[in-house]
């Protein structure tokens, strides 16, 4: 179904789990990770099949960060938007954000740079105790305004812990990921997938366009202009979840008492 070479796709059920398959480099991001990841987002736009995303890292690492290494694939990147490299692996981000499913990241190990964005932009962080995240980027003389980090990151933990680590570059551990509201939990490493399991069935027991409705009227709602727009949105995806018949049998199995059947229509 998948035929990738830097990353895997295992379905299970209607969940992705998806792994960064390169343990060899850390899971380093290389031009063709980032060509891969594009494909794979992108299709799940339109995937109706899956409803939950688990990220994960192959070895020792969830991801350090850019393969500083892969200089010819650098060059010779895609025109991303006429930023070259630049602009094909931001992209990335972007289709993690568009795409209906949520994204449940498995962080343990490095988590840096184009890696720490990766975990940004997932809607669910699991911390293992060996993880350890920092915005790169600054540390090789760039900015660390790069890949979303400047957007998503004050919007996790506040502009104070956010400037702290852009303008350091500093390691947060699992600990005080935890305590600054950056991760959801923190887990044993080999708890992980155990972990992400109780989401990911408490994720399937809702009906899709619910969930999916979620996913997107939260996006909407964090840069929303006004109450009123916020509420526009809500109102907008509560009218369309509640023509569905999913709706009508989520009703009917409350008052049951029963667990739904929810078939997405």
């Amino acid at each position: 179904m998948f035929d990738y070479q830097t990353i895997t796709v295992e379905v299970r059920d209607g969940v992705h789990w998806l792994t960064l398959n390169r343990p060899e480099s850390l899971n380093a991001i290389n031009t063709q990770m980032a060509t891969e990841l594009r494909d794979y987002f992108s299709g799940l736009f339109q995937d109706r099949s899956c409803r939950v995303v688990v990220m994960q890292g192959a070895g020792r690492a969830y991801c350090a960060g850019l393969d500083i290494k892969d200089h010819a694939g650098l060059v010779n990147a895609p025109f991303g938007g006429g930023f070259g490299f630049q602009g094909h692996l931001a992209d990335v981000y972007i289709k993690m954000r568009r795409c209906p499913q949520p994204i449940i990241s498995l962080v343990h190990g490095a988590a840096s740079g184009g890696g720490f964005a990766f975990a940004l932009a997932s809607d669910i962080r699991i911390a293992g105790e060996s993880m350890k995240m920092n915005s790169a980027f600054i540390k090789i003389g760039l900015s660390s305004c790069d890949m979303g980090v400047s957007y998503f990151l004050p919007r996790l933990v506040g502009v104070t812990i956010a400037s702290e680590m852009m303008m350091t570059g500093r390691f947060i551990n699992a600990e005080r990921a935890l305590a600054v509201g950056l991760v959801n939990q923190v887990v044993a490493d080999v708890g992980l997938e155990e972990a992400a399991q109780a989401f990911v069935d408490e994720m399937m027991a809702t009906s899709p366009m619910g969930l999916r409705m979620t996913k997107e009227g939260l996006n909407m709602a964090i840069d929303a202009g006004s109450l009123e727009a916020a509420m526009a949105i809500e109102n907008r995806n509560q009218v369309m979840c509640s023509s569905s018949a999913d709706f009508r049998e989520g009703l009917q199995a409350f008052i049951e008492k029963r667990r739904p059947i929810y078939k997405d229509a």
